[in-house]
């Protein structure tokens, strides 16, 4: 498979670029110790303070939430030194699972030899973050230094069903209401804490595990996708504007692959950490800018439709080698197994219950989602689980195991209301918002175009054998994040032409169905 073609870079940047590299692979291979290395022992221990053998992954405050006005000037120079953030936490989580014989030895190593670290690296990109906004006339965020700690999460606070709190958002438990233990889903009467078992981690190291997976014929029907916590609710009903606008932009086909994100990194190669894929606009990597996005091709049957669409790769772990497998964002970040193409790729724009929509402007950025939601908690997630046939049924914290003859879907419907008048924000969230269930807009915020996508794989369904979990799939992520399903996450950078673009809201305000 073929990965994007970058743009030329100095002899400078690619020596950094080789020098993090070495820096991930740390001598030995990204989480070439076991993460969950005496997780069983450390659970029979009922110590308040869990030893450093225990500790599974690292949590961060994340500092970019935290921005909320940023001057133009300092964008730049801000975004960089967030990715440096990023890479700072992966580099110590690299640690962390290299220096497992160290750490059973020391019960303060983790936090002298990493935890600590960390800190000072934290504290001296947030005070470079923070002299940026100053220096353009910005005001930092209040408490930022603050941020700089991190924590170490014990192995057992993961394994045994709190997925940090992350269940379903409507309070209902994942197991929809039938009563029975997360690990008994699989029929097997496992427990979560024991999907470890003896020890040893189940599927690829650093995730998932058994406990990340449900039978979808044990769900309850809970009416389609809608998201956690009012993130992803859809948009449109039978009242106001029922229209849709369907736009085919291909499955990525042609292997546009790579680990940026122009969103949240731009000007930063490898910022996401994790691999995309990207249909729709061709010319997708860190350094795209605006006018060579208006420039490139696309893969839109719709020539008028250059938007940038992009998701994190489903990956299938069954032991064999994709083209990234020793890259940066791929497997030297724990990203491993070969990529999955979807079957069919729907991306869909729809109305409003509530009102006509008006159009979205150009380079209008949306998230939808959050890669980290496994360490920020819900409050951007936005996921969707399902399988064909049984699409009524969705989780939002757990894999879909599908029958034979379903393939498994993946929802995401993005925020739909917009503050009309900017394009980004500092945090790429704050201009644009979540309809409420009615389908209205608060804050003075405008109805737009709702898309919702829906990616569908024919993946083999993961067997949990004796507690043990073979072949599973998983989406791909940072790697403190451990694949965890709620971290699934959909990115939309709109370069319609103004035609094209009036043609999809009056497609939708007038309750034509367009393509």
């Amino acid at each position: 498979m073929g990965r994007t073609n970058r743009k030329r870079r100095s002899t400078l940047a690619n020596r950094a670029i080789a020098a993090s590299a070495a820096l991930a692979l740390g001598g030995g291979g990204l989480l070439a110790a076991n993460i969950y290395a005496s997780a069983g022992e450390e659970n029979s221990q009922q110590n308040a303070q869990t030893t450093a053998a225990g500790v599974a992954t690292i949590k961060c405050p994340d500092v970019g939430q935290a921005l909320t006005d940023v001057p133009d000037g300092a964008r730049q120079g801000v975004d960089q030194e967030l990715a440096k953030l990023d890479q700072q936490v992966s580099e110590a989580y690299t640690r962390l699972a290299d220096t497992r014989q160290a750490q059973a030895g020391d019960s303060s190593y983790v936090d002298n030899a990493i935890l600590g670290p960390l800190k000072s690296k934290r504290a001296a990109a947030i005070d470079r973050m923070n002299i940026n906004i100053r220096n353009a006339g910005g005001q930092p965020p209040q408490g930022a230094e603050q941020m700089a700690q991190c924590e170490g999460v014990p192995a057992d606070q993961i394994n045994n069903g709190g997925d940090q709190g992350q269940d379903q958002a409507d309070g209902q438990d994942q197991n929809q209401g039938d009563g029975q233990d997360q690990g008994q889903d699989q029929g097997d009467g496992q427990d979560q804490g024991q999907d470890q078992g003896d020890g040893q981690d189940q599927g690829q190291q650093g995730g998932p595990v058994a406990a990340d997976f449900q039978d979808i014929t044990q769900v309850q029907p809970n009416g389609g996708p809608q998201g956690v916590n009012g993130n992803g609710l859809p948009a449109n009903g039978d009242s106001g504007s029922t229209g849709t606008f369907t736009t085919s932009c291909g499955t990525n086909g042609n292997d546009n692959h790579n680990s940026d994100n122009v969103i949240v990194a731009p000007g930063v190669d490898n910022g996401a950490q994790h691999t995309h894929d990207y249909v729709g606009n061709q010319d997708n990597d860190a350094f795209t800018s605006d006018e060579e996005f208006l420039q490139a091709d696309t893969s839109c049957e719709n020539q008028g439709d250059k938007s940038s669409y992009y998701w994190p790769v489903l990956r299938l772990q069954n032991g064999e080698d994709e083209f990234d497998a020793n890259d940066l964002g791929g497997g030297a970040e724990g990203n491993i197994g070969p990529i999955q193409e979807p079957v069919e790729a729907e991306l869909k724009f729809v109305g409003n219950k509530t009102s006509d929509v008006v159009a979205m402007p150009q380079a209008l950025r949306i998230i939808t989602g959050d890669a980290k939601a496994f360490s920020n908690g819900l409050a951007n997630a936005n996921t969707n689980w399902s399988c064909t046939g049984f699409e009524d049924r969705q989780l939002t914290d757990k894999y879909p195991i599908c029958p034979e003859g379903s393939s498994v879907v993946r929802t995401s419907n993005f925020q739909s209301c917009w503050d009309g008048q900017n394009i980004d924000s500092a945090n790429h969230r704050d201009h644009v918002a979540f309809v409420n269930e009615d389908g209205s807009c608060d804050n003075g915020f405008q109805a737009i175009p709702q898309l919702q996508a829906r990616l569908v794989y024919d993946v083999p369904a993961p067997q949990i054998e004796n507690g043990q979990l073979v072949n599973p799939f998983a989406v791909d992520g940072f790697p403190t994040e451990l694949h965890k399903p709620i971290t699934d996450h959909n990115d939309f950078i709109n370069f319609f032409d103004e035609e094209t673009m009036n043609q999809v809201v009056e497609c939708i305000n007038s309750g034509q169905d367009c393509q």
